[in-house]
């Protein structure tokens, strides 16, 4: 028997795709929700991952457990190809197409190297599982290739990290990496100081932190340099190897950099064939549908939205929002009733930059420190999905804090790996990560 209600193909199960399905749960909609993975990933802990604190099922749920519930809702993994708005179908990468009343893209957005694509695969980015594993075990093997190198300079260069980009990201990553070098490692290796390694975070412009108010950014910068962060701003990265980078005409030997410096929408939105701006986003109209197509809806990183004049910022809480909004804009659709307008709800933006060193700004309320770390941790651990998500984390950051440990210091994959990818050991192909509990 043919189901008679409209279907709403949702690609992506993020933040705006997840939040959008919940918030359909009693909707006449029959909901399709596919995705790549199998999985919903907690995207602000990810470089806990890729710095050992957290293993990657602590960060992450099945989208079929968090669904199970949902009786309107079927989950497909699979590749989204394109999008063929006139013919109301989802064309898959297997071949196959999935026909669609109404459509909500919310595919993300992917690394950006502002044109040097080929410095890729020299300098990984971290948006997936996948990257997070691949950057762990690239860092932790620094270690071990500059306790095994005889040559001076070839192990210097195994302890000189880079990270390219001063947003949230860049400064977690750097931050926490410091912390390792000179608590985790300590004492752990016979011929090098880990606490010598060279950890240095590189802004093109002329602060850390650039969304935050400047005062809060100039003590994000102080925080990171007494954790041992050398922080460079104002010069961008002219070129990156197998074997180091350039700052301006300066090169540095430096066998890891991470990228953490921009961001592309997912290529994904080519396929609707209308306008989008110079990041690849799309232009949507307020009720965050595409133009010229009211069955079709935008949300997260892949929607370029203005509430109140202001571009909304490309972060979790704005994902949610856009997947609620869009899910009352289908009910008022079915409903026969207008499409209410996107309005984005600030609630503050917060980073850490390390052990008990964190900045949190909302608004006219400002503070760093301690307290914001501990605020910091607290906000993280409740937005997390599942409360066994919620328990390890919280233990494993416990015992990080009263041990300096990180419990998953485990270097996956092999150098067959890295040689078949032609890596030479450069960078590390996607090692896979068992699962735990």
């Amino acid at each position: 028997m043919t189901d008679p209600r409209p279907h709403l193909v949702i690609v992506g199960g993020g933040f705006a795709g997840l939040w959008a399905t919940r918030a359909l749960a009693d909707a006449p909609l029959r909901i399709t929700v596919i995705d790549r993975h199998n999985h919903h990933l907690f995207q602000p802990l990810l470089y806990q991952v890729a710095t050992a604190g957290l293993s990657a099922p602590d960060i992450a749920a099945p989208l079929r457990h968090i669904l199970r519930r949902q009786k309107n809702v079927e989950v497909r993994l699979a590749e989204v190809a394109s999008i063929n708005a006139r013919a109301k179908a989802v064309v898959l990468a297997d071949g196959g197409a999935l026909a669609f009343d109404y459509l909500l893209l919310a595919t993300g957005a992917t690394h950006a190297y502002f044109g040097h694509d080929e410095w890729a695969p020299h300098a990984p980015g971290l948006k997936t599982l996948d990257d997070a594993l691949h950057l762990r075990r690239q860092l932790l093997l620094a270690f071990e290739r500059a306790e095994a190198e005889t040559d001076p300079a070839r192990r210097a260069a195994w302890l000189n990290f880079a990270i390219v980009g001063g947003g949230p990201t860049g400064v977690e990553l750097a931050g926490t990496l410091a912390e390792i070098a000179r608590h985790t490692l300590k004492h752990e290796f016979r011929r090098i100081d880990p606490a010598q390694a060279r950890v240095r975070l590189i802004e093109a412009g002329p602060r850390v932190l650039a969304s935050f108010p400047e005062a809060l950014s100039a003590k994000a910068r102080g925080q990171l340099e007494r954790l041992g962060v050398e922080v460079v701003t104002g010069t961008p990265v002219s070129g990156i190897t197998a074997e180091g980078y350039c700052l301006g005409e300066t090169f540095v030997p430096a066998k890891t950099v991470v990228w953490a410096a921009g961001v592309a929408a997912s290529p994904l939105a080519r396929s609707l064939g209308v306008p989008l701006d110079r990041a690849g986003r799309v232009p949507v109209e307020p009720d965050l549908s595409v133009p010229g197509h009211p069955n079709l809806f935008v949300a997260g990183d892949l929607a370029a939205v203005r509430t109140d004049g202001k571009p909304v910022p490309g972060v979790a809480p704005a994902a949610k929002q856009m997947g609620r909004h869009v899910a009352g804009a289908l009910r008022a659709h079915l409903a026969g009733q207008s499409t209410p307008t996107f309005r984005y709800r600030d609630y503050g933006n917060l980073a850490t930059i390390g052990r008990m060193a964190a900045v949190v700004d909302f608004g006219r309320l400002k503070f760093s420190g301690l307290l914001a770390w501990w605020f910091w941790l607290a906000a993280h651990v409740f937005f997390l999905i599942g409360f066994r998500n919620r328990l390890v984390v919280l233990l494993n950051w416990a015992w990080a804090y009263w041990s300096y440990q990180r419990g998953a210091r485990i270097i996956l994959g092999s150098d067959r790996d890295d040689l078949e990818r032609g890596d030479g050991g450069a960078t590390m192909s996607p090692p896979r990560e068992p699962p735990t509990g």
